[in-house]
């Protein structure tokens, strides 16, 4: 009787220094910002109480495996159009946290969060922000952590809501729980619920060698990455290469100002999709939607340089509605981007603008904007330089650009026109073009006697290869009112005589 009572005290005292031991090493490892954080970040959701009473199984995180998974399951939603909306907030809200986020159709999302522990403050602090800001978009999800992405899968459609660590814990975690979890085919879960087999741990009891027999080996190689035997590939969610969103008010629109007023969030969701690309837009479009039969009403905005902050985006798009006037009432509002551009970060220059040393401003491409917002597209446009002999087809017009963007190839084009024509009395090259060149060639203002021969012949003969061949000996001539003219003389009959730019 006394040996049983000693070792029974035993066995208690043993129990009991465990214990302790495990709540003084959880308490000694923890990390300050995950202690501090969890203290003053509780924010008063309805989700909170969720995280206190979730079971966490050996925390904390600082001896865990090289990944942890935490997969969102979308809970409650049950229409196609609904989940696949929903899918698409919950992986852009994944995006903010790791960029290894992976879709589980059709109603869940895996996301890798091993790197961003430290980050937010540790493993329970991030898993709630996240799953509270899923609640705020709409989104109800049921929620778990665990070493790899299908373990959590499982443990999330099981409405466990906890988080694990230990690789060691995780069968004996995985075996109470229903097969459905696993999502297998009917046909196959009934096959082995014949058999007596209704959950993962007597799944995983069964002989290998037998198990891929009779189910295949796909099944069983999945079973090896539930339980991490074997490396778990999965195929990375791809971001959006173009914002695309649509508003819908629950009232017409009727004024500028109420549309603009109304595409704040949609503004906001555009920076915001800029920012986690770390990239810029060249180009947006504003539709607005009115009822039929009358047509939707197109905003264009062509930056002149590249964009990534909406403040320059809005107020462009005042402008522009200043100056359009609206058919009908605007019942859904669509903004649609052009094709993103990757951002360069960039440090300040030293000088002001307008010292020596100084680089190119923001003040340039601004003015640009505004003079194309207030006079339209058409009024404010760029010149680019072709390759090409014919002085009427050596440019064309452009979008314009801030001289800091302006293309290398552009550069080399204006240095090969520059290059391509030969005087014929001297043999050197001549490189004179006049400032202002007409469109077309005129005929002379004045008769050839009243100007004065200044400079030539340069002969430009070229073209023949297209149909439009040119055979011409250029000439400076100067104008009696001291006017400088570029004029040509054609090399065939009838001889006649043309003007084609002014120098001055």
């Amino acid at each position: 009787m006394a040996r049983r009572e000693r070792v029974s005290s035993t066995r208690r005292a043993f129990a009991t220094t465990r214990r302790a031991a495990t709540v003084s090493r959880s308490r000694g490892t923890a990390l300050p910002a995950e202690r501090s954080t969890a203290a003053s970040a509780a924010p008063a959701h309805r989700t909170e109480s969720l995280f206190v009473e979730s079971p966490v199984v050996d925390l904390p995180f600082e001896n865990t495996p090289a990944e942890s998974w935490l997969a969102l399951q979308c809970a409650d939603i049950q229409s196609g159009a609904l989940q696949s909306d929903a899918l698409e907030r919950l992986s852009a809200l994944a995006m903010d946290y790791t960029p290894r986020v992976s879709i589980e159709e059709p109603d869940a999302v895996v996301l890798e969060v091993r790197g961003s522990f430290r980050l937010f403050g540790g493993a329970r602090v991030l898993c709630r922000q996240i799953v509270a800001r899923a609640h705020a978009v709409s989104v109800p999800v049921d929620w778990a952590l665990a070493p790899t992405p299908l373990a959590a899968l499982a443990l999330a459609r099981a409405k466990q809501n906890l988080l694990v660590s230990s690789r060691e814990r995780l069968v004996g975690l995985l075996s109470p729980l229903p097969i459905a979890v696993l999502r297998w085919p009917y046909a196959q879960v009934e096959r082995l619920e014949s058999i007596g087999v209704r959950t993962i741990g007597a799944l995983l009891r069964l002989p290998r060698a037998g198990f891929a027999r009779r189910f295949g080996q796909p099944a069983l190689q999945m079973l090896d990455r539930l339980t991490g035997a074997t490396a778990d590939l999965r195929r990375p969610h791809r971001v959006r290469e173009r914002f695309h969103a649509r508003r819908e008010p629950d009232f017409e629109l009727r004024t500028q100002a109420a549309v603009l007023a109304y595409l704040e969030p949609l503004l906001a969701d555009l920076e915001r999709f800029l920012c986690l690309r770390q990239a810029g837009l060249e180009s947006l479009q504003l539709r607005l939607h009115h009822r039929a039969p009358v047509p939707t009403t197109r905003v264009t905005l062509r930056f002149a340089s590249m964009q990534w902050q909406t403040s320059a985006c809005r107020e462009l798009l005042s402008l522009q509605l200043s100056r359009c006037a609206l058919p009908a009432a605007v019942t859904l509002c669509e903004l649609r981007s052009g094709a993103l551009r990757p951002r360069i970060a960039c440090s300040a220059s030293l000088w002001r603008a307008g010292e020596r040393g100084a680089g190119v401003t923001g003040e340039v491409p601004a003015l640009v904007e505004r003079l194309r917002a207030r006079l339209g597209d058409e009024a404010v446009y760029g010149l680019c330089l072709v390759p090409e002999h014919r002085p009427e087809r050596a440019w064309r017009v452009a979008e314009p650009r801030a001289p800091s963007y302006t293309s290398r190839s552009a550069k080399s084009a204006s240095d090969d026109c520059a290059g391509t024509t030969a005087s014929s009395n001297a043999g050197s090259l001549v490189t004179r073009r006049p400032l202002w060149l007409l469109h077309q060639p005129r005929d002379l203002p004045c008769p050839l006697s009243q100007l004065q021969l200044l400079e030539g012949p340069e002969r430009i003969e070229t073209g023949w290869w297209d149909g439009a061949d040119v055979a011409r000996d250029y000439y400076i001539a100067r104008h009696r009112d001291g006017s400088r003219l570029w004029i040509y003389r054609e090399r065939l009959a009838p001889h006649a005589w043309y003007w084609h730019g002014v120098f001055d």
